[in-house]
């Protein structure tokens, strides 16, 4: 398939100018060659943009849990949902809806374990795409319910997280 043929469940080339409140990522191009893209938007949001089996996503770059970088994550797919796989404590994420999933089991006292894949609900921040002329735009979720996500997008979360780290890991 080649790139013009590729589509993004969040983007749409259809339309002639970006979306007003939109915010540039970049040329769709170099984020399909890069794969994965972070970017602060708006000066408050630090951003994950990634292209996975000819579609784009985008969501908040810190896991929910515990704030880990989620542009190192592996993508999976879990009952044919594709996930991101937070890299410090393996918690999945589905990139469509930033919903959290983990294994249940109904009865524990039955052997073998009969296991499967249940959602705690929307937990990752996931934020609209749009493509125009090759260019790829992002417009912030601003739904005012709260999402756990939305602790690491905080100035106070930076600088905290900016102390912690060595310095050569803090300017990357």
């Amino acid at each position: 398939m080649s790139s013009e043929e590729e589509t993004s469940q969040n983007s749409s080339s259809s339309s002639s100018s970006p979306p007003p409140a939109s915010h540039f990522i970049g040329k769709k191009e170099d984020i399909v060659k890069a794969g994965r893209v972070t970017k602060m938007v708006n000066g408050c949001r630090d951003i994950l943009v990634l292209h996975h089996q000819g579609q784009l996503h985008a969501m908040d770059t810190r896991c929910y849990h515990s704030g880990g970088a989620l542009q190192y994550g592996d993508i999976e797919e879990f009952n044919g949902r594709l996930c991101i796989v937070c890299p410090w404590h393996k918690y999945k994420i589905t990139l469509a809806e930033g919903e959290g999933l983990y294994q249940a089991v109904d009865d524990p006292t039955a052997k073998p374990l009969r296991t499967h894949w249940r959602s705690k609900g929307v937990k990752q921040r996931i934020h609209k795409l749009t493509e125009v002329n090759g260019n790829v735009y992002v417009t912030l979720n601003d739904s005012s319910e709260a999402i756990e996500s939305d602790v690491y997008q905080t100035e106070r979360y930076r600088t905290d997280l900016l102390k912690t780290q060595p310095k050569s890991m803090a300017k990357k």
